[in-house]
């Protein structure tokens, strides 16, 4: 392999980038709006043109490629207790790339059955049970879903004991069914591996056809992966090392796009402080949380309602009407991006500045773990729920809205730990890092073929602020 193409369909933007893996660079990169809504070879043959303009007609001896264009692998999980096998799906869901739309618990009901089908996922993740523990709940989960009018396709990932029975009901409604071992076989002990592989199976069948892939797929190397997974392997890769070269040990990655918000940790959360007591299933060392009401643009109502009109627009010290106004500007063109300027040009990028901070504070505070005081006849105890990342050395900030900001440091403040919300366990005193050039999911494509390649570059171009 002497040059390497890799290309990232994202839900705002095609990236493309050139690699030389005998000087270990990135040789071209560019960019082009993502052409979804009518083909995505435009969008492609666009970023394409500009690659060419800046490192000339090379001949790719790899030719990789990801997506989460039209919004990535859309996933509905459903468990029994939503503190263990619920959230065991959602951790294996998220891990593997996909954007959890729900998550229902218990037997589901009616109104469920329609939320679900209102939803209309890509695949639904079926758990409950410990294998040979309760089967009730999920056959009458599996008979619930099997009722669903919808064509998604369902991954059963629950007791071992139940899954011939819920297997039948799932072939007889024609649900196209995949049975994997559980992600919880006993109380408290994490296997989401299989059910990680069976969901990258089935984006590689399904996604790539119907988000109008398939010719892209015929000129790739390699199989079609979604965006967040690549990201989550170079995140970890980058974590870890690989061989003899070392990595950076923890850290926190966060993914600012157009659609969502993505934060990734990798580091084993333990409690920072003696006498916790842990409640919960235990953390996996390599996390990634997906909100997908925190982007900055196909979200962006939701996200400003959340930080409310009035107080950006006092925070700020302009009117509200002006807040308004660079909302619709966003809504009614998505792939907008603030321009440095004076005027009204200064004020729509503090807008935005404002608002990827405040999605970066939300989506933080939803990934890290909680702690709370329950006072027993013992005196006070320290209840901590998910991991504690509160030593942390390390936050990377990716995605558009960071990497071209005026002020990306700004941005990523909001993933620090504030007094002022005590019960998040966000990192204290961390060192800011910027992927400057976009390339954490390129280089979890390289890292498929060769880890220590992209390590490297990783290494090279991720910066400290």
């Amino acid at each position: 392999m002497k040059y390497c193409l890799t290309v990232d369909f994202g839900s705002t933007y095609t990236k493309m980038r050139a690699v030389d893996a005998d000087s270990k660079k990135i040789i071209g990169s560019s960019k082009a709006f993502t052409t979804i809504t009518t083909d995505v070879r435009e969008g492609f043959d666009a970023a394409m043109r500009e690659l060419e303009a800046q490192a000339g007609k090379l001949e790719y001896g790899e030719r990789l490629a990801c997506s989460s264009a039209g919004g990535g692998l859309k996933m509905i999980a459903v468990g029994l207790v939503p503190e263990l096998t619920a959230k065991a799906a959602r951790l294996a869901a998220s891990s593997a790339g996909a954007k959890v739309t729900d998550t229902f618990s218990y037997g589901l009901s009616s109104q469920e059955q329609e939320e679900i089908h209102k939803a209309n996922p890509d695949i639904l993740l079926l758990c409950g049970g410990t294998d040979g523990g309760n089967r009730e709940v999920i056959i009458h989960n599996a008979k619930k879903i099997s009722e669903i009018d919808r064509g998604f396709s369902v991954i059963y990932a629950g007791n071992k004991s139940a899954a011939d029975d819920a297997q039948e009901l799932l072939l007889k409604a024609g649900k196209n069914t995949i049975i994997c071992k559980n992600v919880m076989p006993a109380f408290n002990v994490l296997d989401i591996a299989p059910a990680k592989d069976a969901i990258r199976a089935l984006f590689i069948e399904r996604i790539v056809e119907a988000k109008g892939l398939s010719k892209i797929q015929e000129n790739m190397t390699a199989k079609l992966i979604p965006t967040p997974l690549a990201v989550f392997d170079a995140t970890e890769l980058l974590s870890k090392g690989h061989g003899k070269a070392r990595g950076l040990g923890d850290l926190m990655a966060i993914d600012l796009g157009g659609a969502t918000t993505d934060i990734y940790t990798m580091c084993d959360g333990k409690p920072s402080k003696p006498n916790v007591v842990i409640k919960g299933l235990p953390e996996p060392f390599a996390k990634r949380s997906v909100e997908g009401d925190l982007g900055l643009r196909y979200n962006i109502d939701s996200l400003a309602e959340s930080a409310a009109f009035e107080r950006i627009a006092g925070d700020l010290q302009i009117s509200a009407d002006a807040v308004r106004e660079w909302l619709a500007v966003c809504k009614n063109n998505p792939g907008i991006v603030p321009v440095t300027g004076s005027g009204t040009d200064s004020v729509n990028r503090r807008i935005d500045e404002y608002l990827a901070r405040h999605a970066v504070k939300i989506a933080a505070e939803r990934h890290c773990g909680t702690i709370e005081s329950v006072y027993t006849p013992l005196g006070e105890t320290i209840i901590m729920t998910g991991k504690d990342l509160t030593n942390v050395p390390a936050v990377i900030g990716t995605g558009g809205p960071v990497i071209y900001s005026e002020d990306p440091g700004r941005i990523l403040e909001g993933a620090v730990y504030d007094p002022a919300g005590p019960g998040y366990l966000k990192p204290a005193r961390p060192k800011f890092f910027l992927d400057g050039k976009y390339i954490f999911a390129s280089m979890g494509l390289v890292a498929r073929l060769d880890p220590a390649l992209a390590l490297k570059i990783m290494k090279d171009e991720i910066l400290e602020l």
